[in-house]
């Protein structure tokens, strides 16, 4: 195989590889590693705190001491256990132990504490009585009707209906007040001008015969 003068070998003959630089190595760079932030802890759900066990203020303390001075006062408790009750209310520190000390007098010791709405539960609105339906009317009674009807016509038929109405004022009081019915006030209307007429015509039957 023949060598070309400036060095290159002919067309087609196999060509040595070229040496390339050498390879550096790349120095690891040390990155330090990067933790994602820790997520906070779930807390425990809380119990929900009697309020017996809730922490009592100065003001719930005196309130206390106001309810045993009234029940002392009142004789309810003696001079003994007055004075039990008294050291005991000033260094309670709970409202379970102040209800405690009052839980057998006729008042409580202090408010209850607030709570929230999740322990007060559902607020129920009442309903505006527009919305209501309305009451159901009574019925009247229909014979203290015809009683109040017939006392009024003892006027102008000169008392002669005051028997029928006294009688029919009487059965209609009794029928309302069995049905619960309305209709006492005419029934009594009635047995009025009923009883008004029958005065009147023993009135006069009494002068007939005296004087007649």
């Amino acid at each position: 195989m023949a060598v070309q003068p400036w060095g290159e070998q002919e067309f087609g003959a196999a060509r040595p590889p070229v040496p390339g630089p050498p390879a550096m190595p790349y120095p690891a760079m040390p990155y330090p590693a990067m933790p994602y932030p820790a997520m906070p802890p779930a807390a425990p759900p809380q119990a929900a705190m009697p309020q017996s066990a809730m922490r009592a203020a100065t003001a719930d303390r005196e309130r206390t001491v106001d309810v045993l001075k009234a029940a002392f006062a009142e004789g309810r408790l003696s001079a003994a256990e007055y004075g039990e009750r008294f050291e005991a209310a000033s260094t309670a520190q709970t409202y379970g132990q102040l209800a405690r000390l009052v839980a057998d007098l006729p008042a409580g010791p202090m408010v209850a504490p607030q709570m929230t709405v999740a322990q007060a539960g559902p607020v129920m609105v009442p309903v505006p009585p527009t919305f209501l339906a309305p009451p159901p009317q009574r019925r009247t009674n229909a014979v203290a009707v015809t009683s109040l009807v017939l006392g009024l016509l003892c006027v102008p038929t000169g008392g002669l209906l005051g028997v029928p109405a006294v009688i029919a004022g009487h059965i209609g009081r009794r029928q309302a007040a069995e049905r619960n019915e309305e209709g006492d006030g005419m029934a009594v209307t009635g047995i009025v001008f009923g009883w008004l007429s029958i005065a009147f015509w023993v009135t006069i039957m009494m002068t007939v015969a005296v004087f007649g």
